[in-house]
């Protein structure tokens, strides 16, 4: 009896192991989690993207139908929090609601704070649409972990937290070469 072929080599294992030969003092202990974490990432995005033509929505449409959503009822959010949560720019934003104002999904309307101010709604389709695209995303990224256990799952997720990602200063520049200070 011949066993199943497996899921094939670990591309993490295969990149660390060439390091290792290659350049064994690039390793550190960030490293092999760094570049799990970006393969996640990546096939995360990957399912996200491919439930979306199904749903007819681009991602930024998909980004505020959630963003919308999340922000509970009556489902609303002024443009300028909307784009500084979604990290769009102001006219960005402008083109992906005109899009889904003219699919009957968002509305603008006035503040009822500051009637100078426009509020975008989802509508009631806009929020159907939103709930079936969370629930779809979320069946995508379960696809994901399928073959994970729950506990591993959770055990993952709690190490992460551990891990405890933060914006950081970035790094400073090399100093190699002939920018290298002479002491």
């Amino acid at each position: 009896m011949t066993a199943a072929p497996g899921p094939g080599p670990d591309p993490v294992d295969a990149l660390m192991d060439v390091w290792r030969t290659e350049l064994p003092d690039v390793l550190r202990p960030t490293t092999e989690l760094s570049k799990r974490i970006t393969q996640l990432a990546g096939a995360l995005d990957e399912a996200t993207r491919g439930i979306l033509p199904e749903l007819g929505l681009t991602v930024a449409e998909f980004d505020i139908l959630v963003a919308l959503r999340r922000a509970g009822e009556p489902y609303r959010m002024q443009p300028n929090e909307l784009a500084r949560s979604l990290l769009l720019s102001s006219g960005g934003l402008s083109n992906v609601v005109n899009h889904l104002t003219g699919r009957g999904l968002v509305r603008r309307e006035p503040s009822p704070d500051d009637g100078r101010a426009t509020m975008i709604r989802l509508t009631p389709d806009g929020v159907h649409t939103a709930e079936h695209a969370v629930r779809a995303h979320a069946d995508a990224h379960e696809a994901v972990f399928a073959e994970a256990s729950p506990t591993a799952v959770q055990a993952a997720a709690r190490a992460l937290r551990e891990v405890g990602i933060r914006r950081r200063p970035a790094p400073r520049p090399l100093r190699t070469g002939r920018n290298r200070s002479r002491s």
